[in-house]
């Protein structure tokens, strides 16, 4: 008798692995159906605009926590959305 029967289920982990691997890569990435954006899709690109306008300058600070914040007023922070209906 040959003990050859049982090598087949030792080549079936790996085989079975790699295949399933590939049906998954397959099945999520599907490349080959997948829009090739760059390629495909026409952009009319225009002029950034906007401006660079200076707002406010603070130099030179000594402070420790920004004035104004609410670390410690958690409920001002965490307020309940009403839908309307109450």
């Amino acid at each position: 008798m040959s003990d050859d029967s049982g090598l087949w289920l030792l080549a079936a982990g790996p085989a079975g692995a790699t295949a399933l691997y590939w049906a998954l890569y397959r099945f999520y990435r599907n490349t080959d159906k997948s829009h090739s954006f760059e390629h495909e899709t026409e952009i009319d690109a225009k002029p950034v605009t906007g401006s660079d306008r200076r707002v406010d300058s603070i130099s030179g600070t000594q402070e420790k926590r920004i004035r104004g914040d609410n670390v410690y007023e958690y409920r001002k922070r965490v307020a309940r959305v009403s839908s309307g209906d109450d």
